[in-house]
């Protein structure tokens, strides 16, 4: 066990340059991931500032009861989930054709210049994506409503109309993020030995049955690995997004449980209330991740852990 020690201080010495860029990110991890944790406890009491941790009420499970209990509680869910189910169905695999379809290109130069293009919307934050989508759009001589008018179309708002509301949330997704995602898929690509295409051009394979028989398959432990911690963000969707999108007329289905726990959290000072709310969105991400990686592990995939 020394030994162990010893090797193992000798390891670190040897890498400390690794160690030390480690250093950010634990500290990151440890002042707004796990510090935080502490205060879950105030989803058990009725807290008061002014009583702190200890000197408030404990209610148990009070607020809990009072969530499933909520009117608005089905509401949020399937407003959460459907975003969700829109991010999961179309904004997962848009990285991987948008790798695939980089891979494909054989003149470098063309191949950067595009990376690069669809690089950038990812470093624009959803105040300046949301507010591009409104000048394009929404505006009264925008690009969009010009367009409608000399076709003879009355114009309409488009980011004011619930039933265009997840659309438009999902196309937003997929623009800043896709270009973004494309890093590990290509990464993962770029592992797969050459030799496979060539011996599959020799067999007569054509461009889609290598993709379908080579590339997917040497990418799949990525992208089981990838949608595994993507439904542990199921019901936590980017709060600033939806919060940008959220107007009087599209809040029947734009509401979701990060933008509630905000209005009765802070706006409405019910903070043990939205604590709870908060708790039972992690549990049930725990749960999906939990299960999710049970079936990765049966079907022969390596998992998370």
């Amino acid at each position: 066990m020394i030994n162990n020690g010893i090797r193992m201080l000798k390891d670190m010495k040897r890498d400390r340059w690794i160690y030390i860029l480690l250093v950010p990110g634990l500290i990151y991890l440890l002042l707004f991931k796990y510090l935080p944790m502490g205060g879950v406890v105030i989803a058990f009491q009725d807290y008061h500032p002014f009583k702190g941790f200890l000197g408030s009420d404990w209610v148990g499970t009070k607020h809990f009861t009072r969530l499933f209990e909520d009117p608005d509680f089905f509401k949020l869910l399937g407003n959460t989930l459907m975003l969700s189910l829109y991010n999961l169905a179309f904004g997962f695999p848009a990285p991987i054709i948008l790798a695939l379809m980089l891979n494909e290109l054989r003149h470098m130069w063309f191949k950067r210049t595009i990376q690069t293009l669809i690089y950038i919307p990812h470093f624009m934050s959803w105040v300046v994506v949301v507010s591009m989508f409104f000048v394009i759009f929404e505006s009264q001589d925008s690009m969009f409503q010009s367009l409608l008018t000399t076709l003879g179309f009355d114009q309409f708002s488009i980011m004011m109309d619930g039933d265009l509301f997840r659309p438009m949330y999902i196309l937003q997704v997929i623009w800043r993020e896709s270009g973004w995602g494309t890093v590990i898929y290509l990464a993962a690509l770029a592992s797969i030995s050459p030799e496979l295409y060539e011996a599959a051009r020799m067999d007569g394979a054509n461009r889609l049955r290598q993709i379908w028989h080579i590339t997917l398959p040497g990418i799949r432990s990525t992208i089981i690995i990838l949608l595994l911690l993507r439904l542990s963000d199921v019901l936590d969707l980017s709060f600033e997004h939806v919060y940008l999108l959220l107007n009087s007329l599209n809040r029947e289905v734009g509401e979701v449980f990060d933008t509630y726990v905000y209005r009765v959290g802070l706006v409405n000072g019910q903070l043990s209330y939205a604590t709870a709310v908060g708790l039972f969105k992690g549990l049930v991400g725990l749960v999906l991740v939990m299960i999710a990686n049970w079936a990765a592990k049966k079907s022969g995939e390596e998992g998370i852990y």
